[in-house]
């Protein structure tokens, strides 16, 4: 297998080797995957040589709809790990692999089954809304789950004035400026983004004052203050490929920057700050998925009677969508 490396350097992003595995490499994988009866997802955060061994590369939201109705024997995800326990809930019979078994989120460790069941105690009567980025257990204990890209539509179509929010609060908070609910949230976060200053963004509007910002919701409110859009990593790569713009300022993970340039090389993508990294999404190696075809793990398992119980919210949010 060789990997073309493409060297792709800014000021504001910094040096990024992206690497793409070549066409026998590639033509090698599609083989295994026929094999095997294999469906291979990746989040939009992988790097791009695992990008290139997808079927199907999209956000939180696109690949749950991809494993819930796919036929696939196998499920290959590359991403980390609260995404395959939900592709695994989706779609109990198939057999669901996380190439990279130490891909965690720290956010979705933020919060635990009896934490939750301590804060709903302290707030008895209201329903909770659980982000997508959670553990199977904690979903399990929930009655709707949403995604960046469709929170304040679930948080709509809840028949209730007060609604819990866990686990990430600015994506709570943001939902909060748009509905007249009640939110009451968690006081997690995702790492990545709350790294992104305002300071960040407003030296990055004054070096490019055409820019438009485009910020995702986990970003702190002061982010999402001076963005000119507030947008889910889909919903990013959606605008960019409609607006007129030709310059962008990007408020979220770095390889969506790449992604657009990639896309659009036409037009400028520039990082808000320094690039920052998910370094559990960075785990995954094109290696590792092929590793993880032949030799069939590591499998992602999960108790029938949890999956059941963490299904309902999911598929309530999906029933939306």
């Amino acid at each position: 297998m060789v990997l073309y490396r493409i060297m792709i350097e800014d000021s504001s992003a910094g040096p990024s080797a992206l690497s793409v595995p070549d066409e026998t490499a590639l033509a090698d994988l599609a083989r295994l995957k026929k094999e095997r009866g294999a469906l291979v997802l990746a989040h939009t955060y992988q790097l791009p040589e695992v990008q290139a061994a997808a079927d199907l590369v999209g956000d939180s939201l696109e690949l749950s709809r991809a494993a819930a109705r796919t036929d696939a024997r196998v499920i290959v995800f590359c991403g980390v790990r609260f995404m395959a326990e939900t592709a695994k809930i989706l779609a109990p019979d198939r057999t669901v692999l996380l190439p990279v078994e130490s891909a965690g989120c720290p956010m979705a460790d933020s919060i635990t089954a009896e934490d939750l069941r301590a804060f709903k105690s302290r707030h008895p009567g209201r329903p909770v809304v659980t982000y997508v980025n959670s553990t199977a257990e904690v979903k399990a204990e929930s009655d709707w789950c949403c995604t960046s890209a469709n929170a304040l539509k679930v948080i709509e179509a809840v028949d209730a004035p007060e609604i819990l929010c866990v686990p990430d609060r600015n994506l709570a908070r943001w939902c909060q400026r748009n509905t007249k609910k009640k939110l009451i949230w968690w006081d997690g976060f995702c790492m990545v983004h709350v790294r992104i200053t305002p300071e960040d963004a407003r030296a990055g509007k004054a070096k490019y004052p055409d820019a438009l910002l485009l910020a995702h919701p986990e970003c702190e409110p002061e982010v999402l203050d001076l963005a000119d859009h507030v947008l889910s990593t889909s919903q990013m790569l959606a605008f960019a490929a409609r607006s007129p713009a030709r310059r962008f300022l990007i408020a979220t993970e770095a390889e969506v920057v790449w992604r657009l340039r990639k896309d659009h090389p036409d037009r400028e993508f520039y990082t808000v700050g320094a690039a920052q990294h998910c370094l559990n999404m960075k785990k995954t190696r094109f290696a590792d998925v092929v590793r993880a075809l032949e030799g069939g793990k590591p499998v992602v398992d999960l108790d029938p009677g949890l999956m059941d119980r963490a299904r309902l919210p999911i598929e309530r949010m999906l029933a939306l969508a």
